[in-house]
């Protein structure tokens, strides 16, 4: 008897770190086994095998600029590694599709598609987009930019943010590609003077030249505009268990980059990092958990209408020339500024530019022009299934009819 009561306070002083350990399993099975085995950074450290080439264009049908009171749209894509993943093709496919199907552009139009790319993934993309824009009604434009190139010019600028929304503890080069839109304004001519970068895991319901009129409704001060995150990936609702999880002596690995491993939760505070082994699980609570739990009467990371749940960028609508101009934006990008709202927020991500515009957007919501719904409608449900269903339809319910369907997490996208 004796034996079974010590058993029975055993398990229940190692409760709390089993269900860290459990939710620790849940997420890392969502983010490391449903993105194909990769983590946030080996999937783009790779990028740096490839040797660079210069920018390229490829103007088409018409010429590649805007006739007189016309339009020159600029739409960017990130086009990688895509000779190892057919479902990458596939979305392209789909998404490259829709948007051609859909456009319809003025006389005057010029649609400029930016892709990023590399290796052999640049004669796939060049390959595909020839065929789909084989007939294309309007004035069309191909411009090729080499990942590692981008890159070069990008690290120096997004080095010091990489640690605080990069998986892991360091900094890598290959990181910065994640960071494009951040500095997107530093990086492309100034000729340039608005971009619209988009995933491809898109399905276009109406004309690309609708989303281009968005900037025309930005208030003044907003530099970029973007959605609202239609999960509660930014709150912190998740169930912790009693406790603090670091006082418990557990140890867990998913994934690797190099020599470290890390524990890689989208919606972890911190990551779980260190070198060449088992690493203790640090820090299980979502991004924002300690910053509400100092300030209870917050509304970030609550659902909307009235609350803030971060942004996704999916869609994202660059001014260029209003972030050229902003002071307070360039501001942000220091490395003092970085370090000063991460500690004020207890922020660390992994998402890369999402995480920095969700931080920023915060502190400064004069910065973005929140984009509805409809031009983002996320599909994923995944955290409802996994401890959030009580809540989850609060960040999840998208009124109005769809224009722009997001199938993140490789969510299914409805058929026509």
């Amino acid at each position: 008897m004796a034996a079974l009561g010590r058993a029975g306070r055993g398990w229940a002083r190692s409760q709390p770190c089993a269900l860290a350990l459990a939710a620790a399993l849940a997420v890392c099975a969502f983010y490391y086994l449903g993105g194909g085995g990769e983590t946030f950074s080996s999937a783009t450290r790779r990028l740096r095998a490839t040797p660079p080439a210069p920018a390229h264009r490829h103007p088409q049908h018409g010429g590649g600029e805007a006739a007189a009171g016309g339009r020159d749209m600029h739409l960017l894509l990130m086009f990688t590694k895509a000779e190892r993943s057919p479902a990458l093709r596939g979305k392209a496919q789909v998404a490259l599709r829709s948007l051609l199907r859909h456009g319809r552009l003025g006389g005057g139009d010029a649609l400029h598609l930016h892709l990023v790319t590399e290796g052999a993934s640049r004669d796939i993309g060049l390959g595909l987009l020839r065929d789909l824009l084989r007939g294309a009604a309007f004035r069309h434009q191909v411009i090729v930019h080499d990942v590692n190139e981008l890159t070069e010019k990008l690290f120096p600028i997004v080095e010091a943010m990489q640690k605080h929304f990069s998986a892991g503890s360091g900094t890598y080069y290959s990181d910065a590609i994640f960071f494009l839109s951040v500095a997107m304004h530093r990086i492309m001519p100034k000729e340039i003077t608005q971009i619209i970068q988009v995933d491809l895991d898109l399905k276009y319901k109406t004309n690309i030249r609708d989303l281009f009129d968005e900037f025309d409704n930005f208030p003044e001060g907003a530099v970029i505009g973007i959605a609202r995150e239609m999960q509660p990936v930014y709150s912190s609702l998740a169930a912790v268990p009693e406790g603090d999880p670091t006082d418990c002596p557990c140890f867990w690995r998913c994934g690797r980059m190099g020599r470290i491993h890390v524990l890689i939760s989208k919606a972890s505070g911190y990551c779980a990092a260190g070198v060449a082994g088992l690493q203790p699980l640090e820090h299980l609570r979502h991004t924002f958990w300690q910053y509400r739990r100092e300030n209870p009467q917050t509304k970030v990371g609550d659902p909307p209408p009235d609350g803030l749940p971060g942004f996704n960028s999916g869609v994202l609508l660059l001014n260029l020339e209003a972030m050229r101009q902003s002071k307070l934006y360039n501001q942000l990008l220091e490395p003092t500024m970085v370090q000063k709202l991460t500690e004020k927020y207890h922020f660390k991500g992994h998402l890369g530019d999402q995480d920095f515009f969700t931080m920023v957007g915060m502190e400064h919501p004069e910065l973005f022009h929140v984009l509805d719904c409809t031009w983002n409608r996320q599909l994923c449900t995944w955290w409802r299934d996994h401890g959030y269903s009580d809540v989850f339809d609060q960040y999840f319910q998208c009124e109005g009819e769809v224009k722009i369907y997001h199938g993140n997490c490789n969510t299914p996208i409805p058929e026509d």
